[in-house]
């Protein structure tokens, strides 16, 4: 990718790449977020098993990052989820509260999270999960394998119908 700092050192918005027919651009999702029901079959897998297979999803499309999937905490089996102590601030969603995410013997710290009491505009995220592809054995969504966003705070989940550039990798704390 080209870097996205010009001579004098100034950041400037990344040139997006155009999406063929039936691709999204995250450049044309809106700002402040929008959260979108989906119906697509959303499997999560950890330790080996299958700890999410839902097609009660939610994902939060916002300007220069891929979707975020949400889906219901009664999708998770029981002893999945534990909630962790620590908090973060979303300006748009409200305050995150986490989950160590457990299946099959693995243990993986603050891998998922949830907005318990979410800002208007965002209420349909107070009973749902957010999970960090990364951590996860693996992510699909309609059987595509997912990849992740770069950097270590955002959760999005990159398919094959999305195009960036996405923030989140080196040299993008500017956009």
């Amino acid at each position: 990718m080209v870097s996205h700092r010009s001579v004098s050192g100034v950041f400037r918005r990344p040139r997006p790449i155009k999406p063929a027919p039936g691709q999204e651009s995250v450049w044309d999702y809106p700002r402040p977020p929008k959260v979108e029901a989906r119906s697509e079959r959303v499997v999560v897998r950890l330790g080996g098993q299958v700890i999410v297979d839902t097609t009660d999803s939610v994902r939060v499309l916002e300007t220069s990052h891929p979707p975020v999937y949400y889906v219901p905490l009664d999708a998770f089996p029981e002893g999945a989820l534990v909630p962790v102590g620590g908090t973060t601030f979303c300006e748009f969603k409200g305050k995150a509260c986490y989950f160590t995410i457990i299946a099959g013997g693995t243990v993986v710290e603050r891998a998922g999270w949830t907005y318990p009491s979410p800002t208007r505009g965002f209420e349909a995220l107070g009973s749902r999960v957010a999970l960090y592809p990364e951590h996860m054995d693996s992510c699909e969504v309609d059987g595509e394998r997912v990849t992740f966003q770069e950097g270590n705070f955002y959760g999005g989940w990159i398919t094959q119908q999305i195009v960036g550039p996405f923030k989140g990798g080196p040299g993008t704390a500017g956009w």
